[in-house]
């Protein structure tokens, strides 16, 4: 079997795991708290590409390149595990279950860049932020995340903007809208989905590209 660190690691709010330009290292496993891929363009701003939740693995096949082409970041406190590459590739070549779990989910993670890029490009604006408050919700409720009763949900507006491509101001303003319609409310880092239907039906959301069994809003 493939060992991860005996001491998982530690980082800090908004501490990288690794930037883009490093050699790509080992397998990181998120074991607690949220981590976000992105990239920083040259005017300075950041496209947020993706969010990391527990049991999320990164970047599983990077090592076949020479450098990495985007940066991890941990926004909130996080427990991170490392498995080397070689004992990734051995327990791979060992355990054909999870050789097809880890391709599974990777998989996973490129139907929802494409659903992200959908998003970008023909949702509106409301469509796009409920859309996203949806694959949140149901991928936290999936991976066993606590909701009390509500998900916590450790993104800010500026996070939500940098992942939407949107203004921060913009985004107040469209949640402020959801509020209104009844759908959904997000307030100091909780999501309380209020009229699952309701937010389905704005975000014309349609789970097919999580590709895995998991339970409705409703």
């Amino acid at each position: 079997m493939a060992k991860a660190t005996s001491n998982p690691l530690k980082y800090v709010l908004r501490e990288d795991l690794i930037r883009e330009g490093d050699r790509p290292g080992p397998v990181f496993i998120m074991l607690e708290g949220w981590a976000c891929r992105y990239k920083i363009l040259p005017n300075g701003t950041r496209q947020i590409l993706a969010y990391l939740m527990p049991g999320d693995c990164c970047d599983l096949n990077i090592g076949l390149l020479d450098e990495m082409d985007h940066s991890i970041q941990v926004i909130t406190p996080a427990l991170v595990a490392t498995v080397e590459r070689t004992d990734m590739d051995a327990i791979m070549d060992k355990h054909r279950s999870i050789a097809k779990a880890m391709y599974i989910a990777q998989l996973v993670d490129e139907g929802t860049m494409r659903s992200w890029i959908t998003s970008m490009g023909r949702r509106t604006s409301v469509e796009r932020v409920a859309h996203l408050m949806c694959e949140l919700y149901l991928r936290a409720r999936n991976v066993g995340l606590e909701f009390e009763p509500e998900l916590q949900l450790p993104l800010t507006q500026l996070l939500l903007a940098d992942s939407l491509g949107m203004t921060a101001v913009h985004v107040n303003r469209i949640l402020k809208m959801l509020r209104l319609s009844g759908a959904m409310t997000l307030k100091r880092g909780s999501l309380n989905i209020v009229d699952p239907a309701k937010l389905l039906q704005i975000a014309g959301f349609d789970e097919n590209y999580l590709h895995r069994k998991i339970r409705r809003l409703a």
